[in-house]
Parts: structure tokens; C-alpha cells; sequence
């Protein structure tokens, strides 16, 4: 188990490393750097000009160079000016030069600063972490039960009125992306001119207002019932249907399995015969699709935060990709690319705990 564990993390380094590298790649292409340089200088620059303020900031080098820079193996550039002060990648704020670091990256932990807000990369990274955090544990604590709950109840009876029901809906909410869900939530929800809302005012069910918030700007600083449903709701709608139909195929299987027979002819009761025996099988196959959900709760919140007004990581990457704050866009994406391999790795490691036959292999 533990040169198995090894092997895989070692790969998993392997793939950050390539990963890291094309973000990096693609997010330093020459127009990205010029539609830098004009914003932080000036728009009307000359190519000569744009060259000698990226030459000046550090985004000169080889490309090769920079991304060893970037991740802390090679030491830091500085530049040297006319008046005689020395800036560099490693020099904070107010810092000496003879006091700064040699190596300052991804390895030191050191993200940068943004050009758009001043301020440290991992101050902003973690602060929008924290509130998408919260928004995923959410999602997920009604996503994965309503979606575990879907599929067992679709495979225990295959064919039946209510496997045919379950399954349309799971197809139906997996069908449905989030910006339309979300937008008809918001109407029908959180609307005091249609929807629900107004006739509940008129029945005296509800004091003005509207039933939910439409906006989750509120829940950044205090998450209620009401400015937190509706995110929630948009986020697992529209993934415990993947969940369910994978996991309603999983129990079918199982439940024409040999040894289910053997249990029905022993007259073992139904209800002992799907959670003693059929259950544990039967989720093998949809914990690897739970596992994925994760790096799809983090990229995939883009549209449910922005919907919604949430600041949470996908606002960040959608606002540093709007504002090409490069430093702040590749932290966002080496998050999403830790966050999928460490999902990949937990996924492989617990697929070995609950399928004993690939122990004995």
C-alpha cells in the first residue's frame, strides 16, 4: 500500500509539474504581458517602451527562466535603476535589499502580489477560498445524500414506476445548466413581482419581502436560510444527477448479482439484503464520481457566484482573467490543478479500502 501511494505521487508531482508549466505558458503569451504593460504604464506606449518596463518588472526573461522564478528553484531577478534602487521579485514592500530572500515561489510559498489590488496573492486566494469553502460543503452535504437516496431507490426496483420517475429527474437536473436553473430559482423564489413570493404575501403566508434573497452578497458576513439557499440549491441540482444515475446503475447491477439471490432465497428480509449486503457494492462505482465532484465544485462555482454575487474563487479567477492579473490568475489555477490531482489521489486510495479484490491482486 505504501509503495502504491508513492507511485501515485509521484506521478501526481509529475502532472502538477506539466500542468503548471503550460498554465504558466499560457497566462505569460506576448499580448498578455503588452496588455499588462499598458495598463500598469500607459496605453499609448511604444513596443520599445512595453519591452523596457517588462524588461524593468522582471517579465523580460526567458520564458525557461521565469518559471523557475515562479516556482522557487532559481533565485529571484532584480533591476537595478538610474537612481540606484534595486527592485526585485524577492523584495517586499519597504524591505532592504540585503534582507531579501534569495528564493521566493511557489515552493517558499510565496504567490506574489496582484498588479490589480496590491496586495499578496495568498492573502486574496485565501480569504475567497474560505467563503467558496463553506459554499461547497454545503452543496455537497445536500447534494451527495438527496443523490445517494435517488439512485438506491432507482436501482432497488429497475423498471418500476419509480425507478422510471427517479431517473427522469436525475437526467432532467443533470441536463439543466446552472445559470438556468439559478435564473429560474431567482424567479420563481426570490421575486416579489412573480413567482412564489407574492402569493404568499397575498395569503397572508409572508410579511412583503420575497421568500429567499436573490443576491449571496449578505452571506459573506452572516449565512442564513435565506441568502444561502438559493446558491446552494443551483450547485446541487445540478450535480446530484450525475451521482444518482451512476449510482442507480451501480445498485441494479448488484441487486441481479448471485449472491443477492442466494440472500432473497434464504429469505433474508428486503431491507437487510440492500443495506447489509448491496449497499457497500453498489458505491464503489460513485465514489470515484463523488470524489470528482470536488475540482467541479471549485471551477464550476464561477457561474453560481457570479449569478449570485458570492466573492468566492470563482469570482476571483473570472475578476483576475477580466483584469489579466496574471500573478493572481495562476494562483487560481494552480488551486484548481492541487485540488483535482489531490481528489484523483484520495479517489484511488479509497477505491483500494472499499474494493478488497484489488488488495489481493
Amino acid at each position: 500500500m505504501g509503495l502504491f501511494i508513492l507511485r501515485r505521487v509521484g506521478v501526481m508531482l509529475l502532472t502538477a509539474l506539466c500542468l503548471t508549466f503550460v498554465v504558466f505558458f499560457l497566462t505569460n503569451l506576448h499580448p498578455n504581458l503588452e496588455k499588462l504593460a499598458k495598463t500598469q504604464g500607459n496605453t499609448r506606449m511604444s513596443d520599445a517602451e512595453v519591452a523596457s518596463w517588462l524588461d524593468r518588472n522582471g517579465y523580460g526573461g526567458p520564458l525557461i527562466l521565469r518559471y523557475g522564478e515562479w516556482l522557487g528553484v532559481v533565485p529571484g531577478w532584480t533591476r537595478e535603476a538610474d537612481d540606484g534602487t534595486v527592485t526585485g521579485r524577492c523584495i517586499d514592500r519597504g524591505m532592504e535589499p540585503g534582507d531579501a530572500p534569495a528564493f521566493c515561489g511557489l515552493l517558499q510559498f510565496d504567490l506574489g502580489f496582484s498588479t490589480v489590488s496590491d496586495d499578496e496573492v495568498s492573502n486574496i486566494i485565501g480569504g475567497r477560498l474560505g467563503y467558496t469553502g463553506i459554499l461547497m460543503f454545503w452543496a455537497f452535504a445536500v447534494m451527495v445524500p438527496a443523490a445517494l437516496l435517488v439512485g438506491v431507490l432507482a436501482g432497488m426496483r429497475e423498471g418500476s414506476r419509480t425507478d422510471r420517475s427517479l431517473s427522469t429527474f436525475a437526467i432532467a437536473s443533470t441536463a439543466t445548466p446552472e445559470y438556468v436553473s439559478g435564473v429560474i430559482f431567482i424567479v420563481l423564489l426570490a421575486s416579489s413581482q412573480i413567482g412564489v413570493s407574492p402569493l404568499l404575501v397575498q395569503w397572508g403566508w409572508l410579511d412583503g419581502g420575497t421568500l429567499f434573497l436573490g443576491s449571496a452578497r449578505s452571506a459573506m458576513d452572516d449565512i442564513t436560510f435565506w441568502n444561502f439557499t438559493l446558491p446552494v440549491m443551483t450547485i446541487a441540482l445540478y450535480g446530484m444527477g450525475y451521482i444518482a444515475r451512476m449510482t442507480r446503475a451501480s445498485m441494479a447491477e448488484v441487486m441481479t448479482a448471485q449472491y443477492i439471490r442466494t440472500a432473497r432465497l434464504k429469505g433474508v428480509s428486503f431491507r437487510n439484503i440492500v443495506l447489509k449486503h448491496a449497499l457497500r457494492n453498489a458505491l464503489i462505482a460513485p465514489f470515484t464520481v463523488i470524489m470528482l465532484q470536488f475540482p467541479w465544485l471549485l471551477t464550476g462555482v464561477v457561474i453560481v457566484e457570479t449569478l449570485f454575487n458570492y466573492n468566492g474563487f470563482g469570482w476571483t479567477l473570472v475578476q483576475a482573467a477580466s483584469n489579466n492579473d496574471i500573478e493572481l490568475l495562476l494562483a487560481c489555477s494552480i488551486v484548481a490543478v492541487f485540488v483535482v490531482l489531490v481528489t484523483q489521489l484520495i479517489s484511488d486510495i479509497g477505491y483500494v479500502f472499499l474494493n478488497p479484490r484489488i488488495r489481493i491482486s
